[in-house]
């Protein structure tokens, strides 16, 4: 039972991680301090500025996908835990940029080291949460950027052997969302057909109007005129 709800609240969760300051790149506001916070250690007039930054800031931000893609057993991490590492970094790169600019060569060297220090760390705490089978509180799964609110995960997430009970729940989840899918379109359709269908009644009775409305007005002018011939007669 506690699978289905698992299953159930997952499409969810896509929106209620959109507040989230977690897993490095899921998260929107990270890559945004990340550029903000790289861009100021290179000065403006610096050759070769821009290559330079670019360069630097997406081997930063697509680090965890190297490491967390790496084994399928590293793909999740608790929230706090991936804020903590958030703010590692964060500090990092500002005590890089409090130093003195000795040039372009130098910076990256540093920030290399910066990155390697970074997978390090994220190894190690990726592999230390494989390895806790009870949770307390939100966890993210850096695959997919989902936050999932659970004790424990069964299956690969748990130290399980056996994976069929991991594959059925994707299996499960997968299902769920195309019903979802599903319904939203046939309700899509059904309100299609009957706007449609009234728009077809509505023209049909503005055209039945109009047909009798023409019929009447030419009875009554019918009536008049045989009123007249009669009294012409007379």
């Amino acid at each position: 039972m506690g699978d289905l709800w698992l299953l159930l609240l997952l499409p969810l969760s896509l929106a209620a991680f959109h507040g989230v300051k977690a897993c490095l790149e899921c998260d929107p506001k990270f890559k945004e301090d990340i550029r903000s916070l790289t861009a100021k250690l290179v000065p403006s007039e610096v050759p070769g500025r821009t290559h330079l930054l670019e360069r630097q800031i997406k081997e930063m931000i697509h680090l965890s996908f190297k490491v967390s893609h790496g084994d399928k057993m590293l793909r999740v991490l608790a929230v706090h835990k991936a804020v903590k590492l958030r703010i590692w970094l964060k500090n990092e790169l500002y005590k890089l940029g409090n130093e003195t600019w000795k040039g372009a060569f130098i910076l990256q060297g540093k920030l290399l080291d910066v990155r390697q220090n970074l997978e390090l760390k994220l190894k190690e705490i990726l592999k230390n949460f494989s390895e806790v089978v009870v949770t307390e509180g939100p966890i993210l799964d850096c695959w997919t950027c989902l936050r999932i609110t659970t004790q424990c995960f069964r299956g690969e997430y748990c130290g399980e052997e056996d994976s069929r009970m991991a594959e059925n729940r994707e299996i499960g989840l997968f299902l769920i969302l195309l019903t979802e899918v599903v319904i939203l379109g046939s309700a899509w359709l059904l309100f299609h057909i009957c706007v449609s269908h009234w728009r077809k009644m509505k023209a049909i009775r503005r055209s039945l109007k109009k047909y009798l409305e023409k019929k009447l007005e030419e009875l009554i002018g019918m009536t008049d005129k045989e009123k007249d011939d009669s009294g012409i007669r007379k």
